[in-house]
């Protein structure tokens, strides 16, 4: 994809080293144009208080060592490469780019929170789609925004799924552009994160799994491909954890589906007949005020958590790391991971509140750094 405008570009990262390490990349976005905001959201999915940065989601260019991140209340997209170059592309003046996948055409989907549309990008740069999943309320001045904020492509590489922040939906854009919306059964569930998975049932339909940050549930969506306006069954997993607070979920390489929880300080999976095991992630000493972020196997089948200093309760102070925890974790019972299973990464940069955790084409863990606008890598 064409980014057409170039602000600065960020000083190169240090060149890939045997031994491995995290370096980061500040990123300069560009300031963001005047705009009545009236929807105006916090800038993280944390624990309810407003940032001062916003550097939020991370989706990689096929077929190169670049990365697309969202920075939604700069209303800009950046595009940054393994060799610290940065550019930028502006988005319309109060629209909150955040959620961001590539569909197996190459195009560029973008979740704009604040408007409530989900748009594509061709890879020219050209704006190739533009739909409204506004929500109809007869009795409203005006269409309701679910404040698209999520976004997950389908297994079938083309149906773009997003979740419904401010109603509790979750939304299924159609390949011919169709636009189907559902309610989650949670009141208040804010839904976050949304992936591919498995079917629940068993019946192989096309299946997405999102997080309910308050309502403390993953849920799957199952559906029917093909049908114009399918009806969706919806399943929910209690969290054993109160309050948890799950942030992201991703199908794991043992085909399960595994999540993350921010206040409750685990990482869990999800078992075929729907228990959850949760597994504790170790927190410095004298140090209770860490949370944990996103989270993201490897190749190799490692995973990968970010765990972060509370921006709303700072002290005591510290810095905030990365998990590398061994692939034995997929066959792990609660209380059974040692030390050695754990390999700890230093953040650079204090106070980053980081957000999202991907591995790249490039074999390195790419993370963003919410508050302090930075992306990091861990390479070897």
């Amino acid at each position: 994809m064409r980014f057409i405008m170039t602000v600065l570009a960020a000083s190169a990262l240090a060149a890939p080293a045997s031994v491995e390490k995290m370096s980061e990349i500040a990123l300069h976005w560009p300031a963001p144009q005047p705009a009545e905001r009236p929807h105006h959201a916090p800038a993280g999915d944390g624990m309810g208080v407003s940032h001062d940065g916003s550097t939020h989601e991370i989706a990689f260019v096929p077929g190169r060592n670049e990365a697309v991140i969202s920075g939604q209340n700069y209303d800009a997209l950046a595009r940054v490469g393994s060799d610290g170059r940065v550019t930028y592309r502006r988005m319309k003046a109060g629209s909150g780019p955040h959620g961001l996948g590539f569909d197996k055409d190459g195009l560029l989907w973008v979740t704009l929170e604040f408007e409530g549309r989900v748009i594509a990008f061709a890879p020219d740069g050209r704006k190739v789609k533009d739909i409204p999943v506004t929500l109809d309320c007869k009795s409203c001045v005006e269409p309701v925004n679910s404040h698209p904020h999520g976004l997950g492509i389908a297994d079938d590489g083309r149906t773009v799924w997003f979740t419904g922040k401010a109603t509790g939906t979750v939304g299924r854009i159609a390949t011919d552009g169709s636009l189907a919306t559902w309610q989650l059964p949670t009141i208040g569930s804010l839904p976050i994160y949304i992936r591919p998975g498995p079917d629940p049932a068993g019946k192989g339909r096309e299946t997405m799994w999102a997080t309910e940050l308050t309502g403390n549930r993953i849920a799957a969506i199952s559906v029917t491909p093909g049908e114009r306006f399918p009806k969706a069954e919806i399943r929910e997993f209690v969290i054993p954890t109160a309050n948890s607070r799950p942030i992201a979920v991703e199908r794991g390489p043992d085909g399960l589906m595994w999540f993350s929880e921010e206040a409750g300080g685990k990482v869990a999976r999800i078992e075929k007949e729907g228990r959850i095991t949760e597994f504790a992630i170790p927190k410095p000493l004298g140090r209770p005020n860490m949370l944990l972020a996103a989270l993201a196997f490897d190749r190799e089948g490692n995973l990968w958590v970010q765990q972060y200093v509370d921006h709303a309760n700072p002290k005591p102070a510290g810095g905030d790391r990365i998990a590398r925890i061994s692939r034995r974790i997929l066959s792990a019972s609660p209380g059974s991971l040692k030390p050695t299973d754990f390999t700890w990464f230093a953040v650079p940069t204090s106070a980053s509140v980081m957000h999202r955790i991907a591995q790249g084409p490039d074999g390195a863990m790419w993370s963003t750094e919410l508050e302090t606008d930075r992306v990091g890598r861990v390479t070897r």
